[in-house]
């Protein structure tokens, strides 16, 4: 099962896929260029840049997008000229200097989590885990942290009926994954418990996604594979990428039923045995996925 290159992004750090069926289009971005990426299904491709690095983002409800840069959540507009219009929403207040978001996605009920972690990716735990409701954002100054104590979380997704929460610690420190029993009225996670230990596993826990059976699919970072293991923790399935560093994976295309998949081109090292790094790939998993949950803000 080979892994089909769609777009030769060369992205340093392409993240956060996201399927718009209403375009039939996959959306992403490059971290640290700021960019937001698009490619449509006949082969089109787009590109806005915004004012600060930009982690992750999720499609609202209103048609904008929302975006977690260094700073704060920000509602994104893309415009004609090639710029990302950028409207704060809330800011943040880091716990270190130098820190930015990372991975991020909307709950099921369209809240919108994001985490954080140092720009050099430190081994200082000084990582968390936020959550934005898009209701009252007036009510707070700034983002309060749901879970700390992380060093680069990672790998967050939600299980279909919206109750298991998975977070995953990428550091070579941690490599761990864990569910939370979720509480869909409050979105409130609680009940950690150890759901896959990474270091038993080819490479690292990086950017995640839940099939419609449930199962988790976690890109391994360094070993060039994305992983699916069930609800119970079991691996079944490793699909390879033609890069060492996929960062992270989503599901859609017409059918749900392709599995995306963006990645890391390293700065500074001979790339001659990947010349393909940074590429947005497609893989065909033999599952389908669940349409992403549109963010409330």
């Amino acid at each position: 099962m080979s892994a089909e290159l769609i777009v030769d992004a060369r992205n340093a750090t392409g993240e956060s896929p996201v399927w718009q069926a209403e375009e039939n289009a996959l959306y992403w971005v490059d971290i640290p260029a700021g960019r937001l990426h698009r490619w449509q299904l006949d082969g089109q491709t787009d590109c806005w840049q915004a004012d600060e690095m930009l982690a992750c983002i999720a499609r609202s409800e209103a048609g904008h997008w929302l975006g977690a840069q260094e700073s704060g959540l920000f509602k994104l507009r893309p415009q004609a000229d090639g710029r990302l219009a950028a409207e704060k929403l809330i800011g943040v207040e880091h716990a270190r200097p130098s820190m930015r978001f990372n991975d991020g996605r909307c709950d099921r009920q369209g809240r919108f989590w994001a985490s954080s972690m140092p720009t050099a990716m430190g081994a200082e735990a000084v990582g968390a885990l936020y959550r934005y409701d898009g209701q009252n954002p007036n009510d707070l100054s700034v983002l309060a942290p749901q879970l700390e104590d992380l060093v680069v979380p990672n790998g967050l997704a939600f299980s279909p009926d919206g109750r298991t929460l998975y977070l995953s610690d990428s550091h070579p420190s941690r490599q761990l994954i864990w569910a939370f029993d979720y509480d869909i009225d409050s979105g409130t996670p609680h009940n950690r418990r150890l759901f896959v230990d990474m270091n038993d596993h080819p490479g690292r826990p990086d950017g995640a996604a839940v099939d419609s059976h449930g199962c988790y699919w976690i890109c391994a970072i360094d070993a060039g594979l994305v992983l699916r293991f069930t609800p119970q923790g079991k691996l079944d399935r490793a699909l390879p990428v033609p890069v060492k560093k996929p960062t992270m994976c989503a599901f859609g295309g017409p059918r749900l039923d392709t599995l995306f998949v963006t990645s890391i081109r390293p700065q500074g090292i001979d790339l001659a045995d990947q010349p393909l790094a940074g590429g947005v790939f497609a893989l065909n998993p033999g599952v389908q996925g669940l349409l992403e949950a549109k963010a409330r803000a």
